[in-house]
């Protein structure tokens, strides 16, 4: 569904600021894997979303979602195919434009026609319905701008935005990291139901350890851009924020081990 292959993105080469920031990246997402990613600030997760969005290029490597290589193509060919979600509530909006004209470019996300084509009375009822799905009251605010809603608002009509046209593959970005835990809570279970409801192959970048336990089927630990754990099914339930941080500990060790070797 979504393979990565031998994946290498270097910044400043050659430089005094040289910083690898993937190494030889391999991973493979299965139809409606929920994958979410975890590790230290540098470790490359931001980085990996990149990569698969079109944001920035590879180096080395290639990008495939549905056996196509979308490699060369950028982050607006690649719309058609990819959601994404970023941590700032302001990143996936536009503030001075209406929800509806929000909601009718995330509509048309990928095809070639106008805004206001997509913005068509026909469109109207089916925006409502999406919008009534967030229990957020903001089906009877179409007309009203964007920035004008509250940051646990404007993430959850960002997630609705990248859902509803149903991407081959959904890009998580720590997309509740800057909310107040209620409303953080709030968004985590509205993506939890928009993932589930439309079968989304998902990967979900977080610094909360419980939240990278208790979300999807699958669980990637990076380091210095690399890819030191992966684990998935009975043993991801299992596993517990202590074991976590030992599987960090040992495994980052032997890492740097293996590039001091």
């Amino acid at each position: 569904m979504l393979h990565l292959t031998s994946i290498n993105k270097t910044f400043f080469p050659s430089t005094v600021n040289e910083r690898r920031a993937l190494v030889d990246v391999e991973l493979e997402l299965k139809e409606r894997d929920f994958v979410t990613v975890i590790g230290s600030n540098g470790a490359g997760k931001s980085t990996l979303l990149n990569i698969v969005s079109g944001s920035i290029k590879t180096d080395t490597g290639s990008v495939e979602i549905d056996s196509r290589d979308v490699t060369k193509l950028t982050d607006y060919q690649r719309a058609a195919y990819v959601g994404r979600v970023f941590q700032n509530p302001s990143a996936g909006t536009a503030p001075h434009m209406t929800i509806e004209e929000n909601l009718a470019i995330a509509y048309m996300r990928g095809k070639r026609r106008g805004v206001r084509r997509a913005a068509a009375k026909s469109r109207r009822e089916f925006f409502r319905e999406q919008l009534t799905s967030l229990e957020q009251g903001l089906e009877d605010r179409l007309d009203d701008w964007v920035g004008l809603l509250s940051g646990g608002q404007r993430q959850s009509l960002s997630l609705l935005m990248a859902t509803f046209t149903h991407p081959r593959v959904l890009l998580l970005d720590e997309h509740t990291a800057a909310l107040d835990p209620q409303r953080a809570a709030s968004v985590t279970k509205l993506t939890v139901d928009l993932v589930e409801r439309h079968s989304l192959t998902t990967l979900m970048v977080t610094h909360n350890m419980e939240q990278a336990l208790s979300m999807g089927n699958r669980l990637i630990m990076m380091h210095e851009g690399r890819i030191i754990m992966d684990v998935s099914g009975a043993k991801k339930k299992s596993m517990t924020v202590k074991d976590l941080l030992n599987a960090f500990a040992s495994r980052a060790e032997l890492s740097d081990r293996t590039l001091l070797g």
